[in-house]
């Protein structure tokens, strides 16, 4: 559990940056070139190079060497684990929300019921 936390850990790091988030983007048309991947960004190649390193650690892209053109794909396998969570944590939150609902709904049906009881208290009879 904790190598998994770890994991998903880095893949949320890795897309907190709108950089990344970018390439991301990018990757899922298919895979492309280093050069061709930096150019729409306007900062130095090591910079960007930083961003990448942070995205393969992630398991979420992977690079390939032929001679000197390192070209970088899409991993999503790894997209499919953090969705994965999220859906749990949606689940999770919306199970919560309609206890919540089912409880406030309950507390305003008794003071509704109270305020009734006290209203017929109070009013005159005829």
């Amino acid at each position: 559990m904790t190598n998994n936390n770890a994991a998903l850990d880095q893949v949320f790091h890795a897309l907190s940056d709108k950089t990344r988030r970018a390439v991301i983007r990018r990757l899922s048309d298919g895979p492309i070139t280093v050069s061709e991947l930096a150019a729409p960004f306007g900062m130095a190649l090591p910079s960007f190079m930083q961003h990448l390193k942070v995205l393969e650690r992630s398991g979420l892209i992977r690079s390939t060497k032929a001679g000197r053109i390192r070209t970088c794909e899409l991993e999503p396998a790894t997209l499919d684990t953090a969705e994965d969570w999220l859906i749990g944590q949606r689940a999770l939150w919306s199970e919560r929300f309609d206890r919540l609902d089912a409880y406030l709904t309950k507390v305003q049906e008794d003071e509704d019921g109270v305020q009734a009881q006290n209203q017929t208290k109070v009013s005159p009879k005829g």
